[in-house]
């Protein structure tokens, strides 16, 4: 089968289109014959060295697809061969053929093509362990979305709308892509570019949000504790501004503040069966009703993921990047 490898950490030039044999099926699995494959922000991460897959996962990239069931394990009840299904796996991804636990596949929403389903398990995994599982979002509470136009902060934004019900407001660095914030649900679009505390304090009256979402982590961290109210919570997925920061921990006590970090790759299949019911059961129906959308701002073939790469590289992106593998 074709693949992406990775040849050493780098920029995109380092990846490089190779031929592996098709793995074999381990208990429990599928084989799926992938069609699309998502690009993500944590693929970035592993391109430069900085995010290795979990022991016993193969080191090509790709964190979700799209695709055809070729062959079941014996005693897999769903899917069968044949079935069409979108899943997060935790690396692979990039290539024809993919080993998937079968309790972690999903149905694929109806209506949408199989681009779009590869768009979709990252970016709402992450967004549903974080906002929803992680920081418990209430429909009377506020939400900062730092980058919002990000897959998951278009994940992030509508969960909390269309979900929840709560109030949102999103950074993001040009006015065309605030103005994709609002177009996808945000209550306010700001300008990290800008005095971004400012505008969150003019905006909450100077009572601050109860939950933020954040990738940069670094010297954001401080400042983002300054917004949050009493009992708030700061989710870190990312670390992109560094891996250290000094806080105020009187701050974090006197004001019962949480700071967390998540990451759903390492996790357990049933983990992440669980997150896949309930994006079934909450999100599925929203997608086939087009009320939430993530949208594809980009296409490349499988021997094209140098130029995906570019892409996100350049943060020009608005969505998601996927790549068309067969």
């Amino acid at each position: 089968m074709r693949v992406i490898e990775i040849t050493k950490p780098g920029g995109p030039e380092v990846l490089r289109l190779a031929h592996r044999e098709i793995p074999e099926i381990p208990l429990n699995h599928v084989l799926v014959r992938v069609v699309a494959a998502g690009v993500n922000r944590p693929d970035i991460s592993q391109r430069k060295g900085f995010y290795p897959p979990p022991p016993g996962v193969t080191d090509i990239p790709g964190l979700d697809i799209a695709g055809i069931v070729e062959q079941a394990a014996p005693g897999v009840a769903w899917p069968k061969a044949g079935d069409p299904i979108c899943a997060l796996v935790a690396g692979g991804g990039y290539a024809e053929y993919c080993i998937v636990p079968a309790i972690q596949c999903m149905q694929i929403p109806a209506g949408l093509s199989m681009l779009e389903a590869a768009a979709l398990p990252e970016v709402f995994f992450t967004a549903w362990n974080n906002i929803i599982w992680g920081a418990q979002l209430q429909a009377e509470e506020i939400l900062l979305v730092q980058g919002g136009t990000s897959g998951v902060g278009l994940a992030a934004i509508q969960l909390a709308k269309q979900v929840v019900g709560a109030t949102v407001i999103a950074t993001s660095g040009t006015e065309e892509k605030q103005a994709v914030c609002r177009k996808y649900g945000a209550d306010y679009a700001i300008s990290y570019r800008g005095d971004w505390e400012k505008d969150v304090q003019q905006i909450t009256g100077g009572e601050g949000v109860n939950v933020i979402l954040d990738s940069q982590a670094g010297s954001y961290v401080q400042r983002e504790l300054n917004l949050l109210a009493i009992d708030g919570r700061l989710v870190l997925i990312g670390s992109h501004l560094g891996t250290s920061a000094e806080i105020n921990t009187r701050q974090i006590i006197h004001r019962r503040l949480k700071l967390m970090g998540t990451t759903v790759r390492s996790r357990s299949a049933e983990y992440k069966q669980k997150i896949a019911q309930g994006l079934m059961q909450s999100v599925w129906h929203l997608l086939q009703a087009r009320k939430v959308v993530m949208p594809i701002c980009a296409c490349f073939k499988l021997e094209d993921a140098i130029k995906a790469h570019e892409m996100l590289d350049a943060n020009l992106q608005i969505g998601k990047v996927v790549l068309e593998v067969t």
